[in-house]
């Protein structure tokens, strides 16, 4: 997977401070090349001392990275940047602050060209440390952004006294148990703390494991006034891939806009690699990656977030994969876009 260029996905609520962490990028003497992708250019604010060279859509920083903008299909506009003779370490793709990101991170599970090219490397979500709680109460968007991020900067932090954040990163952490919490003042986060995290990678769900030991495995359903909660779920029995298969699909089909990410783990019956899923929505991903490691335990684990999830009739679903004789051949989960 070298070849593949990792994204990341930047969201946050219109003043959280996306703006400025995209200028830190595109002023920073960080010797890399990134491609920053963002919906309009005089949207955005981008401070015009940077720019080198301009064409219509496209903007040459002084630090050799690219500031590209989408005045079109999200996707057009990635197969030309990356089907020209540039090269970049990373492309990062500005959201606007009143969109929902999950149709952003779809786009690169269904389409062909930009599987083979790209890999989603984080969506990092900006959250305004001072308006959090107003965002929260008046904004589906908002709240779906940090639901569906895998890290959060929790940016103006100098404008909100310790025991208010820490207020924060409790409700935080209830919306979206698995995300990295980064403290910043004006945007400032180290760009190796929000490019090349890897967090997005199928591989790296450690965090699953940590909830199942802090005990909300047995169906641990954290619900709020805005519908979105998270339920995770552990077994220590062989699964049934046909069924976990059969299971999430059917899942995913019905319930999907609902469900805003899902992320497990699964040790299948006869099999000693790992079966890792996620989705997001209606996009569906799964692969037998890496061998179980010695001493590891093969526990199969699962996480939802999203709105009106049925705790009970998850767990009902999940614990019905359960192997229920001998070793079944495991049936991999391909990777499908439920229409």
């Amino acid at each position: 997977m070298s070849h593949r260029i990792p994204v990341t996905i930047v969201t946050g609520y219109l003043g959280a401070g996306k703006t400025t962490l995209l200028n830190r990028i595109l002023a920073e003497d960080h010797g890399r090349s990134y491609a920053v992708i963002v919906n309009e250019f005089g949207e955005i604010g981008i401070d015009h001392d940077l720019i080198l060279k301009t064409t219509e859509e496209l903007f040459e920083m002084n630090n050799g990275c690219i500031c590209c903008s989408v005045r079109g299909d999200l996707i057009r506009t990635l197969h030309r940047l990356l089907s020209g003779a540039a090269t970049f370490d990373a492309v990062v793709i500005e959201t606007t602050g009143l969109a929902d990101p999950g149709p952003v991170v779809q786009t690169f599970f269904v389409d062909p060209f930009l599987q083979s090219r790209t890999m989603i490397d984080s969506v990092t979500t900006v959250v305004d440390a001072r308006h959090v709680w107003l965002r929260l109460a008046d904004s589906r968007e908002a709240v779906e952004q940090i639901a569906i991020a895998d890290q959060i900067v929790l940016n103006k932090t100098d404008l909100v006294d310790n025991d208010a954040l820490g207020g924060i990163e409790t409700r935080l952490r209830a919306l979206n148990p698995w995300a990295t919490i980064h403290r910043a003042e004006r945007s400032a986060v180290a760009i190796d703390q929000v490019i090349g995290r890897g967090s997005f990678d199928l591989d790296r769900l450690a965090s699953l494991g940590a909830l199942a030991d802090a005990g909300q495995a047995a169906t641990g359903d954290h619900a709020h006034d805005d519908g979105i909660g998270s339920v995770s779920l552990l077994s220590h029995r062989p699964m049934d891939g046909n069924r976990v298969s059969a299971w999430l699909t059917d899942l995913v089909a019905a319930q999907g806009q609902d469900i805003l990410r899902l992320k497990g783990i699964f040790a299948v019956g006869g099999d000693d690699r790992r079966l890792v899923v996620q989705a997001v929505h209606m996009v569906l991903e799964g692969a037998s990656q890496r061998e179980w490691q010695t001493g590891e335990a093969r526990t199969s684990r699962i996480v939802f977030i999203g709105r009106h999830l049925d705790p009970l009739a998850l767990s009902r679903g999940f614990h019905a994969c359960e192997q229920q004789f001998a070793a079944a051949a495991p049936n991999l989960l391909a990777e499908t876009a439920v229409p």
